[in-house]
This record gives C-alpha cells, structure tokens and sequence, in this order.
C-alpha cells in the first residue's frame, strides 16, 4: 500500500516531505502535489514532515479522501516528480486546515 496526499494539500503545498522520500515518490502540479503508488516504498517518512497533515495511508484514508487515491495515481503520471524543498505557497497559512477544497485543484 502507498501513501497518498489528500485535499489538506491543495493550495498550501509544503514540500518538507518531499526532502525525506527515499523513493522520490512526489510530482509537483500547480497547487497539489501527489505521491506515485508506483515510486512509493511505503515507508511513512513523509507523514510526520507534512505541515499541513494531507498524507496518509491508502487504508487509513477517511470515506471522503479515497478520491485521492485515484488522483494520486493519475496526476503522477503527468506531473514533473519533485525532489527538492520549495516554499510553500504564498497563503498556504490561510489555506491550511480548510476543507473540502477538491473542487480548488489546479492541473
């Protein structure tokens, strides 16, 4: 089982968890970033460094978050994978804690 980002990531976008993978696992899009369940070793590094709690296991995933599931898979394959820590977004503070932002995602 892999890791997957949830909807806490979109619009605040800290990279510290990218900094930790082993795998490289993460791919960067506009305001979200995801983890490939490919590249992903399951190796739970990235959690306790994600300032906005967005990862989390694919079976310990709340009903309402297994969309990302999916999207993780899907957006991997499109985006350019990260492997450097880059600033968050600049209202990241604003943006973390808001749910359902789903329908703020930018491809």
């Amino acid at each position: 089982m892999a890791f997957v980002v949830t909807d806490n990531c979109i619009k605040c976008k800290y990279t510290d968890c990218v900094a930790v993978c082993p795998a490289d696992a993460f791919y960067e899009g506009p305001n979200f970033m995801v983890i490939s369940p490919i590249d992903c070793i399951d190796c739970g590094l990235c959690v306790p460094e994600c300032d906005a709690a967005a990862i989390f296991q694919e079976e310990e995933l709340a009903p309402d978050q297994e969309v990302f599931i999916q999207l993780n898979e899907e957006l991997a394959e499109e985006w350019p994978n990260i492997t450097e820590v880059k600033p968050a977004l600049p209202d990241a503070e604003k943006w973390n804690g808001v749910p359902n932002k789903l329908d703020m995602l930018k491809r």
